[in-house]
């Protein structure tokens, strides 16, 4: 249950973070109230996965799911720039996440 959780979690990340930028700097309400409700939720199941996976496995998970998620959230519904660099940041990333998994 604990790998459900912190991929939700991990989830759940992304959808804040795009409601953050959606806010356009809290400026509009349902954005900020969405990234709130996602923020509470995030943090929540994240704090569940720690009753049994390690601090740093959870955490180091839950911030690449976000981080990569974001970055593809950007590039496919905000039409952020896509380059080399940043996919094999963000594909680094995710060869971080499966080693960490694996250990």
């Amino acid at each position: 249950m604990a790998w459900i959780f912190l991929f939700l979690a991990g989830i759940l990340e992304i959808a804040w973070a795009f409601a953050m930028k959606e806010s356009q700097g809290f400026t509009r309400l349902v954005p900020t109230l969405i990234m709130l409700g996602a923020m509470v939720a995030s943090f929540g199941l994240l704090s569940l996965s720690m009753r049994t996976l390690p601090l740093g496995t959870s955490y180091m998970i839950w911030t690449g799911i976000g981080a990569v998620g974001a970055f593809v959230v950007g590039v496919w519904f905000l039409g952020e720039a896509v380059s080399v660099q940043r996919i094999i940041a963000a594909f680094l990333i995710v060869a971080g996440i499966f080693t960490m998994k694996l250990a």
